[in-house]
Protein backbone atom coordinates (compact mmCIF):
# COMPACT_ATOMS: atom_id res chain seq x y z
CA UNK A 1 0.00 0.00 0.00
CA UNK A 2 1.77 3.57 -0.76
CA UNK A 3 1.63 5.96 2.26
CA UNK A 4 0.23 8.18 2.55
CA UNK A 5 0.44 11.72 -0.12
CA UNK A 6 -0.18 13.79 3.11
CA UNK A 7 2.85 12.57 4.84
CA UNK A 8 5.98 13.20 2.45
CA UNK A 9 8.74 11.54 4.06
CA UNK A 10 11.26 14.28 3.39
CA UNK A 11 9.17 16.36 5.97
CA UNK A 12 11.75 16.88 8.96
CA UNK A 13 10.41 15.25 11.55
CA UNK A 14 10.43 16.69 15.12
CA UNK A 15 13.08 15.55 18.12
CA UNK A 16 12.39 12.51 19.57
CA UNK A 17 10.96 12.63 22.50
CA UNK A 18 13.65 11.41 25.34
CA UNK A 19 11.69 10.13 28.42
CA UNK A 20 7.80 9.03 27.91
CA UNK A 21 5.33 8.77 31.47
CA UNK A 22 3.26 5.31 31.39
CA UNK A 23 0.15 7.04 32.40
CA UNK A 24 -2.44 4.54 30.56
CA UNK A 25 -1.67 0.76 29.73
CA UNK A 26 -3.70 -1.68 27.04
CA UNK A 27 -3.12 -5.20 28.48
CA UNK A 28 -4.41 -7.99 26.00
CA UNK A 29 -2.46 -11.37 26.59
CA UNK A 30 -2.98 -14.83 25.89
CA UNK A 31 0.18 -15.92 27.56
CA UNK A 32 -0.97 -15.17 31.55
CA UNK A 33 2.13 -16.21 33.13
CA UNK A 34 3.66 -13.15 34.98
CA UNK A 35 0.46 -10.84 34.33
CA UNK A 36 -0.29 -9.79 37.81
CA UNK A 37 3.43 -9.19 38.50
CA UNK A 38 3.56 -6.25 35.66
CA UNK A 39 0.27 -5.11 36.20
CA UNK A 40 0.26 -4.60 40.12
CA UNK A 41 3.78 -2.64 39.21
CA UNK A 42 1.62 -0.22 37.07
CA UNK A 43 -1.40 0.00 39.27
CA UNK A 44 1.05 1.04 42.21
CA UNK A 45 2.15 3.69 40.09
CA UNK A 46 -1.31 4.78 39.50
CA UNK A 47 -1.41 3.94 35.93
CA UNK A 48 -4.77 3.44 34.26
CA UNK A 49 -5.18 0.09 32.57
CA UNK A 50 -7.37 -0.85 29.95
CA UNK A 51 -7.72 -4.35 29.31
CA UNK A 52 -9.96 -7.26 27.01
CA UNK A 53 -11.82 -10.63 27.60
CA UNK A 54 -10.01 -13.04 29.89
CA UNK A 55 -6.89 -10.50 31.13
CA UNK A 56 -10.12 -8.10 32.38
CA UNK A 57 -11.57 -11.16 34.48
CA UNK A 58 -7.87 -12.27 35.36
CA UNK A 59 -6.92 -8.64 36.85
CA UNK A 60 -10.29 -7.81 38.09
CA UNK A 61 -10.49 -11.08 40.27
CA UNK A 62 -6.84 -10.07 41.73
CA UNK A 63 -8.46 -7.42 42.36
CA UNK A 64 -6.21 -5.03 40.43
CA UNK A 65 -7.94 -1.78 39.36
CA UNK A 66 -8.95 -2.37 35.30
CA UNK A 67 -11.42 -0.79 32.63
CA UNK A 68 -12.72 -2.79 30.39
CA UNK A 69 -11.86 -1.55 26.96
CA UNK A 70 -15.60 -1.86 25.69
CA UNK A 71 -16.58 0.66 28.24
CA UNK A 72 -13.89 2.94 27.06
CA UNK A 73 -14.69 2.57 23.55
CA UNK A 74 -18.80 2.87 23.54
CA UNK A 75 -18.87 -0.39 21.78
CA UNK A 76 -19.37 -3.67 22.78
CA UNK A 77 -17.46 -6.80 21.41
CA UNK A 78 -18.84 -8.22 18.68
CA UNK A 79 -18.16 -11.49 16.75
CA UNK A 80 -17.25 -14.01 19.77
CA UNK A 81 -14.55 -11.69 20.53
CA UNK A 82 -13.20 -11.20 16.82
CA UNK A 83 -13.83 -7.72 17.43
CA UNK A 84 -12.90 -5.98 20.16
CA UNK A 85 -9.88 -3.24 20.14
CA UNK A 86 -10.45 -2.53 16.22
CA UNK A 87 -11.99 0.94 17.36
CA UNK A 88 -10.74 4.90 16.44
CA UNK A 89 -10.44 5.18 20.23
CA UNK A 90 -7.94 2.65 20.06
CA UNK A 91 -5.75 3.47 17.39
CA UNK A 92 -6.33 6.90 17.58
CA UNK A 93 -4.44 6.79 21.23
CA UNK A 94 -1.72 4.61 19.88
CA UNK A 95 -1.00 6.67 16.68
CA UNK A 96 -1.24 10.24 17.68
CA UNK A 97 1.73 12.23 17.12
CA UNK A 98 1.94 13.86 20.53
CA UNK A 99 3.42 17.34 19.38
CA UNK A 100 1.14 17.54 16.16
CA UNK A 101 -1.61 20.07 16.31
CA UNK A 102 -3.93 18.47 14.31
CA UNK A 103 -3.48 15.07 16.16
CA UNK A 104 -4.21 16.59 19.60
CA UNK A 105 -7.31 18.14 18.19
CA UNK A 106 -8.95 15.30 16.67
CA UNK A 107 -8.02 13.61 20.04
CA UNK A 108 -9.76 16.19 21.77
CA UNK A 109 -12.63 16.30 19.43
CA UNK A 110 -13.25 12.38 19.61
CA UNK A 111 -12.30 12.21 23.28
CA UNK A 112 -9.59 9.87 22.35
CA UNK A 113 -6.86 9.40 25.03
CA UNK A 114 -3.43 8.89 24.39
CA UNK A 115 -2.55 4.85 25.17
CA UNK A 116 1.54 5.09 26.54
CA UNK A 117 2.16 1.46 27.06
CA UNK A 118 0.90 -1.60 25.15
CA UNK A 119 1.39 -5.11 26.45
CA UNK A 120 -0.27 -7.78 23.77
CA UNK A 121 0.86 -11.32 23.00
CA UNK A 122 -0.48 -13.04 20.08
CA UNK A 123 -3.29 -15.99 19.75
CA UNK A 124 -1.06 -19.18 20.12
CA UNK A 125 -1.12 -19.64 16.29
CA UNK A 126 2.42 -21.81 15.99
CA UNK A 127 1.03 -24.19 19.09
CA UNK A 128 -2.28 -24.94 17.58
CA UNK A 129 -0.51 -25.64 14.19
CA UNK A 130 2.10 -27.70 16.07
CA UNK A 131 -0.96 -29.64 17.89
CA UNK A 132 -2.09 -31.05 15.11
CA UNK A 133 -5.21 -29.17 14.73
CA UNK A 134 -7.39 -28.83 11.46
CA UNK A 135 -7.14 -25.82 9.01
CA UNK A 136 -10.11 -24.29 10.51
CA UNK A 137 -8.96 -24.14 14.13
CA UNK A 138 -5.73 -22.94 13.15
CA UNK A 139 -7.58 -20.19 11.10
CA UNK A 140 -9.38 -19.75 13.82
CA UNK A 141 -6.12 -18.67 16.20
CA UNK A 142 -5.04 -15.93 13.42
CA UNK A 143 -4.68 -13.14 15.53
CA UNK A 144 -5.83 -9.41 13.95
CA UNK A 145 -6.34 -7.15 16.71
CA UNK A 146 -3.74 -8.10 18.37
CA UNK A 147 -1.40 -7.66 15.58
CA UNK A 148 -3.39 -4.20 14.63
CA UNK A 149 -1.97 -2.72 17.57
CA UNK A 150 1.42 -3.96 18.15
CA UNK A 151 1.75 -2.56 14.38
CA UNK A 152 0.51 0.60 15.10
CA UNK A 153 2.05 1.05 18.72
CA UNK A 154 5.07 0.17 17.08
CA UNK A 155 5.42 2.49 14.46
CA UNK A 156 4.70 5.28 16.83
CA UNK A 157 7.33 4.39 19.26
CA UNK A 158 8.68 7.75 20.15
CA UNK A 159 5.72 7.90 22.41
CA UNK A 160 4.28 4.52 22.69
CA UNK A 161 5.94 1.63 24.71
CA UNK A 162 5.00 -1.84 23.20
CA UNK A 163 5.49 -5.19 25.28
CA UNK A 164 5.24 -8.27 22.99
CA UNK A 165 7.06 -11.16 25.03
CA UNK A 166 6.95 -12.06 28.62
CA UNK A 167 10.38 -11.68 29.23
CA UNK A 168 10.44 -8.10 28.27
CA UNK A 169 8.69 -7.57 31.59
CA UNK A 170 11.81 -6.99 33.65
CA UNK A 171 13.45 -4.70 31.52
CA UNK A 172 10.18 -2.40 31.60
CA UNK A 173 9.82 -2.24 35.05
CA UNK A 174 13.63 -1.47 35.65
CA UNK A 175 12.77 1.70 33.33
CA UNK A 176 9.84 2.29 35.25
CA UNK A 177 12.06 2.59 38.15
CA UNK A 178 14.92 4.09 37.17
CA UNK A 179 12.93 6.81 35.92
CA UNK A 180 9.71 7.32 37.96
CA UNK A 181 7.34 6.12 36.38
CA UNK A 182 8.31 7.14 31.99
CA UNK A 183 10.21 4.42 29.97
CA UNK A 184 13.43 5.95 27.59
CA UNK A 185 13.60 6.08 24.08
CA UNK A 186 16.46 3.81 23.56
CA UNK A 187 13.90 0.63 25.00
CA UNK A 188 10.80 1.84 22.60
CA UNK A 189 12.77 1.61 19.74
CA UNK A 190 14.05 -1.78 20.80
CA UNK A 191 10.95 -3.09 22.06
CA UNK A 192 9.23 -1.72 18.78
CA UNK A 193 12.45 -3.79 16.92
CA UNK A 194 11.18 -6.80 18.60
CA UNK A 195 7.98 -6.14 18.40
CA UNK A 196 8.24 -5.90 13.88
CA UNK A 197 9.80 -9.02 14.25
CA UNK A 198 7.46 -10.97 16.07
CA UNK A 199 4.98 -9.72 13.80
CA UNK A 200 6.85 -11.21 10.99
CA UNK A 201 7.40 -14.39 11.99
CA UNK A 202 3.41 -14.31 13.39
CA UNK A 203 2.80 -14.04 9.55
CA UNK A 204 5.34 -16.08 8.45
CA UNK A 205 3.90 -19.36 10.71
CA UNK A 206 0.42 -18.13 9.11
CA UNK A 207 1.49 -18.01 5.77
CA UNK A 208 3.05 -21.34 5.70
CA UNK A 209 -0.03 -22.91 6.64
CA UNK A 210 -2.09 -21.82 3.96
CA UNK A 211 0.47 -22.67 2.01
CA UNK A 212 0.84 -26.40 3.33
CA UNK A 213 -3.15 -26.98 3.26
CA UNK A 214 -2.63 -26.27 -0.76
CA UNK A 215 0.24 -28.14 -1.04
CA UNK A 216 2.20 -25.52 -2.39
CA UNK A 217 6.00 -26.49 -1.36
CA UNK A 218 7.39 -23.37 -3.15
CA UNK A 219 4.89 -20.85 -2.60
CA UNK A 220 5.69 -17.39 -4.95
CA UNK A 221 6.72 -15.44 -1.45
CA UNK A 222 8.99 -18.02 0.85
CA UNK A 223 9.14 -16.68 4.09
CA UNK A 224 11.76 -17.67 6.91
CA UNK A 225 10.84 -17.68 10.82
CA UNK A 226 13.80 -18.42 12.90
CA UNK A 227 14.43 -17.53 16.61
CA UNK A 228 18.13 -16.06 18.10
CA UNK A 229 19.77 -18.97 19.89
CA UNK A 230 23.01 -17.97 20.55
CA UNK A 231 25.40 -14.98 19.42
CA UNK A 232 28.65 -16.37 18.52
CA UNK A 233 32.28 -14.79 18.76
CA UNK A 234 32.14 -15.19 15.08
CA UNK A 235 31.57 -17.29 11.45
CA UNK A 236 33.60 -19.34 10.42
CA UNK A 237 36.51 -16.88 10.39
CA UNK A 238 37.45 -14.61 13.06
CA UNK A 239 36.29 -11.59 10.76
CA UNK A 240 33.40 -12.77 9.98
CA UNK A 241 29.72 -12.08 12.11
CA UNK A 242 28.03 -14.84 13.25
CA UNK A 243 24.86 -15.74 14.76
CA UNK A 244 22.77 -19.14 15.96
CA UNK A 245 19.06 -19.40 15.07
CA UNK A 246 17.03 -22.03 15.80
CA UNK A 247 13.23 -23.21 14.38
CA UNK A 248 10.27 -23.85 16.04
CA UNK A 249 8.35 -27.15 16.03
CA UNK A 250 11.44 -28.91 14.24
CA UNK A 251 12.65 -32.28 14.87
CA UNK A 252 14.79 -33.62 17.23
CA UNK A 253 18.76 -32.32 16.66
CA UNK A 254 21.24 -29.78 17.96
CA UNK A 255 18.77 -26.49 17.38
CA UNK A 256 16.71 -28.38 20.21
CA UNK A 257 19.41 -30.27 21.92
CA UNK A 258 21.01 -28.87 25.26
CA UNK A 259 24.30 -27.90 26.47
CA UNK A 260 24.91 -29.83 29.71
CA UNK A 261 28.50 -28.85 29.83
CA UNK A 262 31.61 -27.27 28.00
CA UNK A 263 32.10 -23.69 26.71
CA UNK A 264 29.83 -21.95 23.96
CA UNK A 265 29.95 -23.84 20.55
CA UNK A 266 31.34 -21.97 17.82
CA UNK A 267 29.85 -21.64 14.06
CA UNK A 268 32.06 -24.60 12.82
CA UNK A 269 31.35 -26.19 15.84
CA UNK A 270 27.54 -26.48 15.09
CA UNK A 271 28.30 -27.06 11.57
CA UNK A 272 29.75 -30.08 12.46
CA UNK A 273 27.48 -31.20 15.21
CA UNK A 274 24.67 -31.11 12.71
CA UNK A 275 26.36 -32.97 9.89
CA UNK A 276 27.34 -35.47 12.90
CA UNK A 277 23.66 -36.15 14.32
CA UNK A 278 22.61 -35.59 10.58
CA UNK A 279 24.30 -39.19 9.72
CA UNK A 280 23.79 -41.22 13.04
CA UNK A 281 20.51 -40.24 12.64
CA UNK A 282 19.88 -42.43 9.15
CA UNK A 283 20.13 -45.58 11.83
CA UNK A 284 17.88 -47.17 14.17
CA UNK A 285 18.83 -47.40 17.62
CA UNK A 286 18.83 -51.02 17.60
CA UNK A 287 22.27 -50.86 16.72
CA UNK A 288 24.78 -48.38 18.45
CA UNK A 289 26.42 -46.18 15.57
CA UNK A 290 29.11 -43.75 16.06
CA UNK A 291 30.43 -40.91 13.45
CA UNK A 292 33.56 -39.23 13.70
CA UNK A 293 33.39 -36.08 12.11
CA UNK A 294 35.64 -33.24 11.06
CA UNK A 295 35.17 -30.26 8.78
CA UNK A 296 31.81 -31.56 7.80
CA UNK A 297 33.00 -35.03 6.95
CA UNK A 298 33.21 -38.52 8.42
CA UNK A 299 36.55 -39.55 9.25
CA UNK A 300 34.84 -42.57 11.23
CA UNK A 301 31.72 -44.26 11.07
CA UNK A 302 31.16 -47.91 12.49
CA UNK A 303 28.14 -49.97 13.80
CA UNK A 304 29.29 -51.62 17.23
CA UNK A 305 27.76 -54.39 19.63
CA UNK A 306 28.22 -51.65 22.12
CA UNK A 307 28.50 -47.66 22.11
CA UNK A 308 31.85 -48.34 23.13
CA UNK A 309 32.96 -50.93 20.21
CA UNK A 310 30.96 -48.60 17.93
CA UNK A 311 33.20 -45.98 19.33
CA UNK A 312 36.50 -47.65 18.94
CA UNK A 313 35.67 -49.43 15.59
CA UNK A 314 34.87 -45.89 13.73
CA UNK A 315 38.02 -43.84 16.03
CA UNK A 316 40.35 -46.55 14.04
CA UNK A 317 39.49 -45.35 10.60
CA UNK A 318 41.41 -42.23 11.21
CA UNK A 319 42.29 -41.32 13.94
CA UNK A 320 44.58 -38.33 13.49
CA UNK A 321 41.36 -36.61 11.95
CA UNK A 322 39.47 -37.41 14.35
CA UNK A 323 41.59 -35.71 16.89
CA UNK A 324 39.91 -32.46 17.84
CA UNK A 325 36.67 -33.87 16.00
CA UNK A 326 32.77 -33.86 16.96
CA UNK A 327 31.38 -37.56 18.21
CA UNK A 328 27.78 -38.63 17.68
CA UNK A 329 26.32 -41.32 18.78
CA UNK A 330 22.38 -42.94 17.97
CA UNK A 331 22.63 -44.34 21.29
CA UNK A 332 23.32 -43.20 24.91
CA UNK A 333 26.51 -42.47 26.49
CA UNK A 334 27.46 -44.58 28.61
CA UNK A 335 30.42 -45.01 31.32
CA UNK A 336 32.46 -47.00 28.89
CA UNK A 337 32.54 -44.95 25.64
CA UNK A 338 32.56 -41.36 27.27
CA UNK A 339 35.98 -43.32 29.43
CA UNK A 340 37.21 -43.62 25.69
CA UNK A 341 36.11 -40.30 24.47
CA UNK A 342 38.14 -38.55 27.41
CA UNK A 343 41.29 -40.38 25.95
CA UNK A 344 41.33 -38.23 22.87
CA UNK A 345 40.80 -34.42 22.12
CA UNK A 346 37.36 -34.15 20.93
CA UNK A 347 35.03 -30.86 20.69
CA UNK A 348 31.52 -31.86 21.09
CA UNK A 349 30.05 -35.18 21.92
CA UNK A 350 25.92 -35.25 20.67
CA UNK A 351 23.92 -37.78 21.88
CA UNK A 352 20.47 -38.58 22.47
CA UNK A 353 21.05 -38.70 26.23
CA UNK A 354 24.10 -40.24 28.48
CA UNK A 355 24.27 -41.53 31.99
CA UNK A 356 25.45 -39.85 35.10
CA UNK A 357 28.47 -41.99 35.64
CA UNK A 358 29.64 -41.32 31.92
CA UNK A 359 28.91 -37.45 32.42
CA UNK A 360 30.87 -37.44 35.44
CA UNK A 361 33.91 -38.55 33.10
CA UNK A 362 33.10 -36.13 30.72
CA UNK A 363 32.79 -33.46 32.86
CA UNK A 364 36.45 -33.75 33.64
CA UNK A 365 37.30 -32.19 30.09
CA UNK A 366 36.16 -28.51 30.91
CA UNK A 367 35.93 -27.66 27.17
CA UNK A 368 34.20 -30.59 25.97
CA UNK A 369 30.84 -29.81 24.74
CA UNK A 370 28.15 -32.23 25.58
CA UNK A 371 24.47 -31.56 23.58
CA UNK A 372 21.82 -34.36 24.56
CA UNK A 373 18.78 -34.50 22.10
CA UNK A 374 16.42 -36.48 24.38
CA UNK A 375 15.71 -38.36 20.95
CA UNK A 376 16.40 -39.52 18.13
CA UNK A 377 14.55 -37.50 14.20
CA UNK A 378 13.09 -39.64 11.95
CA UNK A 379 15.71 -39.75 9.06
CA UNK A 380 13.10 -40.15 6.50
CA UNK A 381 11.24 -36.79 8.51
CA UNK A 382 10.80 -33.66 6.13
CA UNK A 383 11.61 -30.21 5.82
CA UNK A 384 14.00 -27.62 4.03
CA UNK A 385 17.60 -26.97 3.53
CA UNK A 386 18.49 -23.55 2.44
CA UNK A 387 21.73 -22.30 0.81
CA UNK A 388 22.90 -18.76 0.26
CA UNK A 389 23.63 -17.10 -3.21
CA UNK A 390 24.56 -14.19 -4.43
CA UNK A 391 21.23 -12.01 -4.17
CA UNK A 392 19.02 -14.86 -3.32
CA UNK A 393 18.70 -18.40 -1.81
CA UNK A 394 18.51 -21.93 -3.27
CA UNK A 395 15.44 -24.48 -1.17
CA UNK A 396 14.89 -27.38 -1.44
CA UNK A 397 12.80 -30.34 0.13
CA UNK A 398 15.60 -32.25 2.54
CA UNK A 399 17.45 -35.44 1.41
CA UNK A 400 15.70 -38.05 3.17
CA UNK A 401 16.10 -40.44 -0.12
CA UNK A 402 16.51 -43.93 1.15
CA UNK A 403 17.57 -47.90 -0.09
CA UNK A 404 16.92 -51.07 1.37
CA UNK A 405 17.48 -54.36 -0.24
CA UNK A 406 14.36 -54.51 -1.86
CA UNK A 407 15.08 -51.24 -4.19
CA UNK A 408 17.78 -52.01 -5.89
CA UNK A 409 19.31 -53.92 -8.46
CA UNK A 410 21.91 -56.33 -8.99
CA UNK A 411 23.90 -55.14 -12.32
CA UNK A 412 26.77 -57.45 -12.41
CA UNK A 413 27.47 -61.09 -13.24
CA UNK A 414 28.40 -61.42 -9.79
CA UNK A 415 25.83 -61.36 -7.02
CA UNK A 416 26.99 -60.30 -3.66
CA UNK A 417 26.55 -61.99 -0.48
CA UNK A 418 24.28 -61.00 2.12
CA UNK A 419 27.53 -59.82 4.41
CA UNK A 420 28.24 -57.98 1.33
CA UNK A 421 24.73 -56.65 0.83
CA UNK A 422 24.89 -55.35 4.47
CA UNK A 423 27.76 -53.48 4.09
CA UNK A 424 26.70 -52.09 0.96
CA UNK A 425 23.37 -50.53 2.12
CA UNK A 426 25.58 -48.95 5.73
CA UNK A 427 28.06 -47.61 3.04
CA UNK A 428 25.37 -46.17 1.35
CA UNK A 429 24.17 -44.51 4.03
CA UNK A 430 27.21 -43.14 5.18
CA UNK A 431 28.11 -42.14 1.56
CA UNK A 432 24.76 -39.20 1.58
CA UNK A 433 26.48 -37.67 4.15
CA UNK A 434 30.30 -37.01 2.62
CA UNK A 435 30.71 -34.08 0.43
CA UNK A 436 30.77 -34.70 -3.60
CA UNK A 437 32.52 -36.26 -5.10
CA UNK A 438 32.29 -39.12 -2.34
CA UNK A 439 34.00 -42.65 -1.53
CA UNK A 440 33.12 -44.71 1.18
CA UNK A 441 35.29 -47.98 1.49
CA UNK A 442 33.39 -50.01 4.15
CA UNK A 443 34.74 -53.57 5.85
CA UNK A 444 32.69 -55.10 8.59
CA UNK A 445 29.98 -52.18 9.21
CA UNK A 446 32.74 -50.15 9.84
CA UNK A 447 34.59 -47.09 7.32
CA UNK A 448 37.83 -48.41 6.43
CA UNK A 449 38.59 -44.95 3.68
CA UNK A 450 36.82 -41.88 2.70
CA UNK A 451 37.40 -39.82 -0.02
CA UNK A 452 35.22 -36.57 0.13
CA UNK A 453 34.76 -33.33 -1.93
CA UNK A 454 37.18 -34.02 -5.07
CA UNK A 455 36.47 -33.00 -8.56
CA UNK A 456 37.39 -36.36 -10.18
CA UNK A 457 35.44 -39.08 -8.85
CA UNK A 458 38.74 -41.57 -9.70
CA UNK A 459 40.91 -39.08 -7.15
CA UNK A 460 38.36 -39.88 -4.79
CA UNK A 461 38.49 -43.40 -5.00
CA UNK A 462 42.36 -43.18 -4.94
CA UNK A 463 42.73 -41.23 -1.72
CA UNK A 464 40.16 -43.38 0.30
CA UNK A 465 42.38 -46.38 -0.80
CA UNK A 466 45.56 -44.30 0.20
CA UNK A 467 43.59 -43.85 3.54
CA UNK A 468 42.89 -46.79 4.47
CA UNK A 469 46.31 -48.30 3.48
CA UNK A 470 47.95 -45.42 6.03
CA UNK A 471 45.94 -46.72 8.64
CA UNK A 472 46.49 -50.13 8.16
CA UNK A 473 50.26 -49.29 8.09
CA UNK A 474 49.91 -47.37 11.74
CA UNK A 475 48.17 -50.27 13.04
CA UNK A 476 51.03 -52.35 11.69
CA UNK A 477 48.55 -54.31 10.15
CA UNK A 478 49.74 -57.04 7.45
CA UNK A 479 47.32 -55.81 4.43
CA UNK A 480 45.13 -52.53 3.58
CA UNK A 481 41.81 -52.65 5.31
CA UNK A 482 40.30 -52.00 2.11
CA UNK A 483 41.05 -55.61 1.00
CA UNK A 484 37.68 -57.62 0.86
CA UNK A 485 35.85 -54.20 1.86
CA UNK A 486 32.72 -52.70 -0.71
CA UNK A 487 32.64 -49.19 -2.06
CA UNK A 488 29.78 -46.52 -1.87
CA UNK A 489 29.64 -43.73 -4.23
CA UNK A 490 27.32 -41.06 -4.33
CA UNK A 491 27.14 -40.59 -8.01
CA UNK A 492 27.46 -42.59 -10.93
CA UNK A 493 31.06 -43.70 -12.43
CA UNK A 494 31.62 -41.75 -15.18
CA UNK A 495 33.80 -43.56 -16.65
CA UNK A 496 35.33 -47.76 -15.38
CA UNK A 497 38.29 -45.69 -14.02
CA UNK A 498 36.94 -44.89 -10.82
CA UNK A 499 35.53 -48.87 -9.98
CA UNK A 500 39.16 -50.02 -11.14
CA UNK A 501 40.73 -48.42 -8.40
CA UNK A 502 38.64 -49.28 -6.03
CA UNK A 503 38.62 -52.94 -7.27
CA UNK A 504 42.54 -52.91 -7.01
CA UNK A 505 42.43 -51.75 -3.71
CA UNK A 506 40.93 -55.06 -3.17
CA UNK A 507 36.91 -54.19 -2.83
CA UNK A 508 34.85 -57.22 -4.03
CA UNK A 509 31.36 -55.12 -4.58
CA UNK A 510 29.90 -51.62 -5.50
CA UNK A 511 27.13 -49.73 -5.13
CA UNK A 512 26.29 -46.91 -6.82
CA UNK A 513 23.20 -44.97 -8.45
CA UNK A 514 24.06 -45.83 -12.27
CA UNK A 515 22.82 -43.66 -14.67
CA UNK A 516 25.94 -42.94 -16.87
CA UNK A 517 25.97 -43.59 -20.85
CA UNK A 518 28.90 -45.54 -20.13
CA UNK A 519 27.16 -48.10 -17.21
CA UNK A 520 27.40 -50.69 -19.48
CA UNK A 521 31.25 -50.24 -20.06
CA UNK A 522 31.51 -50.15 -16.11
CA UNK A 523 29.75 -53.00 -16.02
CA UNK A 524 31.72 -54.87 -18.02
CA UNK A 525 34.96 -53.70 -15.87
CA UNK A 526 33.55 -55.18 -13.32
CA UNK A 527 32.42 -58.40 -14.24
CA UNK A 528 36.12 -58.42 -15.93
CA UNK A 529 37.57 -58.20 -12.12
CA UNK A 530 35.28 -59.92 -10.85
CA UNK A 531 33.33 -57.37 -8.63
CA UNK A 532 29.71 -56.98 -7.86
CA UNK A 533 27.74 -54.10 -8.80
CA UNK A 534 24.54 -52.74 -6.81
CA UNK A 535 22.99 -49.84 -8.60
CA UNK A 536 20.25 -48.16 -6.11
CA UNK A 537 18.96 -45.52 -9.21
CA UNK A 538 19.22 -42.20 -6.68
CA UNK A 539 22.09 -39.99 -6.41
CA UNK A 540 23.34 -38.27 -3.35
CA UNK A 541 25.68 -35.35 -4.05
CA UNK A 542 26.12 -33.18 -1.49
CA UNK A 543 27.96 -29.67 -1.79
Amino acid sequence: MEPPTSAPAAEPQPESPGLIPIRRALISVSDKNCLLGLARVLAERGVEILSTGGTFRVLQEADIPVNDVSQYTGFPELMGGRVKTLHPKIHGGLLAVRDDPDHAAAMEEHDILPIDLVVVNLYPFEATVAAGKSFEECVENIDVGGPTMIRGASKNFRYVTVVTDVQQYTDVIAELDENDGATSHKLRRKLAAAAFGKLAAYDAAVAKRFSSELQQTFPDHYMISANLKQSLRYGENPHQLAAFYSFSGQSPGLASAEQVQGKALSFNNISDTDAAFELVSEFTCAEPVCAIIKHANPCGVASGVTAQDAYLRALACDPTSAFGGIVALNVTVDLHVAEEIAKVFTEVVIAPDATVEALEILSKKKNLRVMLTGTMPDPEGTGMTFKSVSGGMLLQTRDNGTRDEDDVTVASKKVPTDEEMKNLLFAWKVCKHVKSNAIVYVRNMATVGTGAGQMSRVDASRIAAWKAEEASSNAEEEESRTVGSVVASDAFFPFADGLLAAADAGATAVIQPGGSKRDAEVIAAADERGIAVVLTGMRHFKH
